[in-house]
């Protein structure tokens, strides 16, 4: 088991005087204090949620640009092409910039890269395709910014070529004077933040968020009054990239989610509308958690396993029979990936406990179909709190084949740099600090596991799980108006984590195992502060759980427990609270995340 260590924030700040101003309680202004909001006004923006305070588009370099070509090809009827990624981003930008210009009269067609043959990004091949479809301007979203090669070939065929992209630019260090020499893509017009000479303010966006933003601008050239009717169409696709693509969601990501999520519930898509209802989605309660863990998944399985296009007909589509079984296969091709990824995380996390003495565990496991590989390291990674690598097998044969990897990180251990240190060892690598993908010869993959694990300076302190509680929080203090109040922090997600509670040496009063598989429970917890609450333990943690509890106490009083008897069973947990619907009526329960 993993070592973890709580921790409690201990940033300081009069929290009454600053409930007081903004009517909100004391709890939610000290989780805003720990989300490093120190002063008033960056509280009250934070709670501001308000379309009003986006950016203007045309901050952005090259925006006007974009939009003026794509004007003057939508005028002259010139075939448009817009080629996106295979994952849920690039399906939600791809559907956003062809519907945006088709609603314009633009003659617009998509494209979307197979994970397997083609890879991420733009390609050659895929250019070929366009050319011989008469294709004269590709739009790029979620994808090109890296793509300098085939840029230069559609430029030499005579194509009109848009990037749209939010990832980073790619550079290159001089050798001599260690000076960063960035790599520019020749593109007719390149719409990406993260240029270091684009003064756009807000740097984080997706690249469904950027293609909205270029589609607001095309509208507000074209027809402005129809753009808020537009935007109530496509916000909530933007949304789902957001959140779906895991970037941090402060600022202008967290109004788009926000927004996006409202608009969500009362969709007029006649995909998503199926979507939701095949995955059984409440649409009063619909959150983050669902486009991250239900609908989102559904979209990314078509492109992990069969073709990301199969999600893109499912967004076009607009008969309510076909988009049912769209759905319907979408699902299926998600439970068929969640099978597939137990399976391998079960064998992989078999090999992760033969290397317990390597800081980097790199797993060789070749029968993971490569789709899935990064989702079994975040797996592994999550039980074990150490940098993980899943290599799976390519196609190729022989002792030089080569087999490709993908690697999820912890705090503190940046994973490209750890790769760009063993890079004489590679084919090919990238990524960022927590996540990054790599390609090896296989005869060189004994050499690649002693060289990653020889350079990294991880300690055993590293290696030990942090968890910081936001409040520590009597089971009394958990009320419905505390609950009413910390949804005013949603939506929540990377860069504004759900907050974190924790009360210590609590009782069990009872204990009722539960679900059709008996993999949950629900407890009755009395932590002597005067309130017995009612408290959740899911499939995710519930084996672990009981294992704890019967390990530490012994079997006679978990029996106790489960019988509702007096027992020695004492526990701290960190929890959520939450609120119980059934059958019209509400209760207080709390949902229990960890234990010790």
């Amino acid at each position: 088991m993993v070592q973890e260590k709580w921790m409690v924030h201990s940033k300081k700040a009069d929290f009454d005087s600053i409930a007081g101003e903004l009517g909100i309680s004391p709890i939610v202004a000290r989780i805003m204090r720990n989300k490093d909001m120190d002063t008033v006004e960056k509280q009250r923006e934070f709670l501001d949620i308000d379309m009003a305070r986006l950016h203007s588009p045309a901050l952005m370099k090259d925006m006007d640009k974009a939009v003026s070509i794509i004007t003057e090809k939508i005028k002259e009827h010139k075939h448009i092409r817009v080629i996106g990624d295979y994952d849920i981003d690039g399906i939600c930008a791809t559907y956003i910039f062809v519907t945006g210009i088709g609603y314009m009269g633009g003659n617009v067609t998509y494209d979307i890269p197979d994970r397997v043959k083609d890879g991420y990004g733009i390609n050659e091949s895929i250019i070929k395709k366009a050319y011989a479809d008469g294709v004269d301007t590709i739009i790029t979203c979620d994808n090109g910014i890296a793509a300098i090669e085939p840029i230069e070939y559609a430029k030499s065929l005579g194509m009109t070529v848009i990037i749209t992209d939010h990832h980073e630019v790619p550079f290159e260090t001089d050798d001599e004077t260690g000076d960063v020499v960035y790599r520019r893509v020749a593109g007719d017009a390149v719409v990406n933040p993260k240029q270091t000479d684009c003064h756009y303010p807000f740097k984080l966006l997706c690249g469904g968020a950027i293609a909205y933003k270029v589609v607001e601008q095309l509208f507000t050239i074209l027809k402005e009054k129809e753009w808020p009717e537009m935007s109530e169409r496509l916000i909530e696709f933007a949304a789902i990239a957001t959140i779906g693509d895991v970037v941090d969601l402060i600022g202008e990501n967290r109004i788009i989610a926000a927004e996006g999520l409202k608009r969500l519930k009362n969709t007029s898509n006649i995909g998503l509308h199926s979507l939701l209802n095949v995955c059984g989605v409440n649409r009063d309660r619909i959150s983050a958690y669902h486009v991250g863990f239900v609908i989102g998944p559904c979209l990314n399985a078509a492109g992990r396993l069969e073709t990301a296009k199969k999600g893109m007909e499912l967004l076009l589509c607009n008969e309510s029979a076909k988009a049912e079984s769209l759905a319907a296969e979408l699902v299926d091709l998600n439970n068929t990936r969640k099978n597939m990824t137990e399976i391998g995380v079960e064998k992989a996390v078999a090999m992760a406990e033969t290397k317990s003495d390597d800081r980097v565990l790199v797993l060789y496991v070749p029968e993971i179909h490569e789709s899935i590989a990064g989702i079994v390291a975040g797996r592994v990674r999550e039980r074990f709190n150490k940098p993980t690598f899943v290599i799976t097998d390519s196609a190729d044969e022989g002792e030089n084949e080569i087999i490709k990897g993908s690697g999820r990180s912890i705090e503190g251990y940046n994973m490209f740099e750890g790769l760009m240190k063993c890079s004489h060892l590679l084919e090919k690598y990238g990524g960022h600090e927590m996540a990054a993908g790599l390609s090896v010869k296989k005869n060189k993959l004994n050499e690649f596991v002693e060289r990653i694990n020889e350079q990294c300076e991880l300690t055993e302190e590293d290696l030990i799980r942090k968890i910081w509680i936001d409040v520590p929080m009597p089971l009394a203090y958990a009320s419905k108006d505390i609950v009413n109040q910390l949804a005013m922090l949603e939506p929540y997600g990377k860069g504004n984590e759900k907050p974190v509670f924790a009360t210590k040496n609590a009782s069990i009063k009872s204990l009722r195992i539960m679900g059709a598989n008996q993999n949950m429970c629900r407890m009755k917890l009395d932590d002597g502060s005067g309130k017995i609450m009612d408290a959740l333990v899911f499939q995710s943690i519930f084996q672990g759980f009981m294992e704890f509890i019967t390990e530490k106490y012994g079997e006679e009083q978990v029996r106790k427990a489960k019988m509702s008897i007096p027992n020695d069973i004492r526990i701290s947990v960190i929890y959520y609270p939450d609120i119980n619907e059934y059958n019209g009526h509400e209760s207080m329960q709390i949902i229990v995340n960890n234990y010790c």
